[in-house]
């Protein structure tokens, strides 16, 4: 993974999975896709690929953890969605208690996809994950979600 140093490395990891594409942010990095569930906003590729690569560095460096910084990104996001496309952002529920908060309990569609993947991730390595690394867990097990990064990620947190 790698960070930049102007920023907290919790706002800024990259992780080995996401490399081919973090040289000019084509695709939308998880730590983005974190900040986009906690300020509650629908960002679709082609939007992304509408920003500049200087927006969308400034997003995935960005703070988005207290109240005051996940108003800013949102506020920041809706502004450039509606320059560019002139549509209001979407919205989407956040969730108070999200799963990859949640330290006691692995979710079920995560325990299924790695038990497919001839792997079991044991409570105490679920607790020693960070946040992001839950929180990718979780979103490259969903069913609707291309897995092909889910074994990378598990090798690369060291579940694998």
């Amino acid at each position: 993974m790698s960070t930049s140093p102007d920023f907290p490395a919790e706002d800024c990891l990259f992780f080995q999975f996401e490399q081919e594409f973090i040289d000019d942010l084509r695709c939308i990095p998880m730590v983005v896709r974190f900040k986009l569930d906690t300020c509650g906003i629908k960002l679709k590729l082609a939007q992304w690929n509408q920003f500049s690569e200087d927006e969308r560095e400034q997003f995935t460096f960005q703070p988005c953890s207290s109240e005051d910084e996940i108003d800013d990104y949102r506020e920041f996001l809706q502004d450039l969605i509606f320059m560019y496309s002139e549509t209001e952002a979407a919205e989407v529920p956040v969730d108070d208690n999200p799963p990859w908060l949640d330290e006691t309990k692995i979710p079920s569609d995560l325990v299924a996809k790695a038990k497919s993947c001839k792997t079991a991730i044991s409570l105490k390595q679920w607790k020693g994950l960070s946040p992001l690394q839950r929180f990718a867990l979780i979103k490259l097990s969903r069913p609707s979600h291309e897995n092909k990064n889910f074994e990378p990620a598990l090798k690369e947190f060291q579940l694998a």
